[in-house]
């Protein structure tokens, strides 16, 4: 089995090691990882700001560089649901490209799913000691994403997951929101860590770069001592 890494912006800028991590994991699986170079920003961030014909644009780019793969996997909610949701919508008036961006949608997948409904793995052989709350990104919801990050979770060694109080409410993060609204995002992110640093936990995980940019932010610049980690980085994680 082979699939592409679509590993995205904030993967690639600030959070390389998940990438890393997301091709470790896969390759322990047995799974052939290959990386398109000339992959872009999904035209996620346009999108949501209004800036339709560019993030035409960066789609169709986008789907010219996936055109051969597999599958294509990414360790994002958020720019799964793009591709997947919105790159077919972006389309519609356009019998050719919905047909190509329909079809890339189809073989894209968030990595949890691809390693559940795909792979049919929960238990990777992954090793963690400490304590973890799970910190669920708003993008799994329209994925229909709701208990397979949790589900491998709990087949880590070593880790204990903690209930979070309020799991289920945003970050505060929501891309351009919290550059738009920063005072609404602060005061989110702001409920988020104190029920974070309440639960007791070591890690927080979550499977977003840009919840995991928000969240540890905050937790970093306010000395709470909980490190955040991304789902693809405990995966890969193997006893010692």
């Amino acid at each position: 089995m082979r699939v592409a890494l679509l590993v995205t912006c904030l993967g690639d800028v600030f959070f390389p090691r998940v990438g890393w991590a997301t091709v470790r994991l896969l390759e322990r699986l047995g799974v052939e990882v290959e990386f398109p170079n000339g992959q872009t920003c999904c035209g996620q961030p346009h999108f949501n700001s209004g800036y339709w014909q560019d993030a035409r644009a960066l789609a169709r780019h986008t789907v010219q560089v996936f055109s051969e793969a597999q599958y294509v996997v990414t360790p994002s909610g958020s720019c799964a649901a793009m591709v997947r949701l919105e790159y077919p919508e972006l389309f519609r008036d356009d019998a050719d490209w919905f047909r190509r961006a329909k079809s890339l949608a189809e073989k894209t997948w968030e990595l949890s799913a691809f390693l559940i409904e795909v792979l049919g793995r929960e238990d990777v052989g992954a090793s963690l000691n400490g304590k973890a709350v799970y910190h669920p990104a708003c993008h799994l919801r329209p994925l229909g994403i709701s208990d397979y990050p949790m589900r491998l979770l709990r087949q880590v060694r070593g880790l204990e997951l903690l209930p979070l109080e309020r799991q289920d409410e945003c970050c505060g993060f929501g891309g351009s929101f919290s550059v738009r609204f920063p005072e609404i995002s602060t005061a989110m992110v702001r409920d988020k860590c104190r029920c974070i640093q309440a639960s007791g936990a070591d890690y927080v995980i979550s499977t977003d770069a840009g919840c995991l940019m928000n969240i540890g932010g905050y937790l970093r610049r306010h000395k709470m001592g909980v490190r955040p980690m991304h789902l693809a980085e405990v995966l890969a994680c193997q006893p010692r």
